[in-house]
């Protein structure tokens, strides 16, 4: 698992890199579980543009993924280790031995022919899942639920981690990969270790293409735009916003302004905020 880079015999390939994929052991998804997804490109149900900036993009089929880890006390053997275009993680293929296969996040170091199993108490061992109050303190877990059984919700993608630092009553206490410290239920499942493909964020796109094939579409500065498409847009050459500070293309306030809700319920689980 590495980064490769082209030497600079364009401008697009001038500082690009790619992931080296050398951690990667089958190209074919397993057919039982794909599955297609309606890509939305940004539209409502009246085909009307509600989030800017999304559009074409290369094909995907959707990998059916196993968030909720809830076959208990089944061992499985990873099979396979594969790419998944629906995010930045790789996904492991597992065999469970009732003959069932599902497909989890990848974590680090897990190699193909590991077991894991999930259940209420397991081996603290890369790839096993089990509630937050069965895991010792100072563990690095992954794919973290915030309601008992709803599924992972927190640090799926490549290369996050969270750590458990207190366990108190009924909460069990982590820092999560933004740097938040909250507070969530001991029911809670999560995946011991840490997500793989740790160098995506080491990755430089590079080309503009590159960004199309990922399904963005370009998008323009508001200062660069006319008075009646961006609050920010008109003036004569290259001229200031013109305002007190920056604001969105309809007004609101941007750019470093708070958005969470001052009165939200799980405000009371956030030890430190983010």
């Amino acid at each position: 698992m590495g980064i490769r880079f082209y030497k600079a015999y364009t401008a697009g390939t001038r500082n690009r890199s790619v992931s080296d994929f050398s951690e990667i052991t089958s190209s074919k998804p397993e057919k039982s579980l794909i599955s297609f997804k309606h890509r939305a490109r940004g539209r409502n149900n009246r085909g009307v543009i509600t989030s800017r900036n999304r559009g074409g993009g290369h094909k995907r089929i959707y990998r059916e993924i196993d968030f909720k880890r809830d076959k208990l006390g089944i061992f499985a053997k990873v099979h396979s280790i594969e790419y998944d275009p629906n995010r930045n993680a790789r996904l492991a293929l597992l065999h469970y031995l009732d003959g069932t296969k599902r497909y989890i996040l990848y974590p680090y170091t897990l190699s193909v022919g590991d077991r894991v199993i999930s259940n209420f108490d397991v081996p603290i061992q890369i790839g096993n899942s089990a509630p937050l109050k069965s895991i010792p303190l100072g563990t690095e877990v992954h794919n973290i639920e915030l309601q008992p059984g709803k599924g992972g919700q927190i640090a799926r993608a490549a290369g996050s981690l969270a750590q458990i630092i207190a366990k108190e009553n009924d909460l069990v206490t982590l820092r999560l990969p933004s740097g938040e410290v909250r507070m969530i239920s001991k029911n809670c499942w999560a995946t011991i270790g840490q997500v793989g493909n740790v160098d995506a964020a080491n990755i430089v796109i590079g080309k503009a293409g590159r960004t199309r094939w990922l399904g963005k579409t370009p998008k323009v500065r508001g200062v660069a735009m006319n008075p009646c498409d961006h609050a920010h847009g008109g003036g004569e050459g290259r001229s200031p916003i013109g305002r007190p500070r920056p604001v969105t293309p309809w007004g609101r306030p941007a750019l470093g302004v708070k958005t969470r809700k001052s009165k939200r319920y799980s405000n009371k689980f956030i030890v430190r905020s983010r």
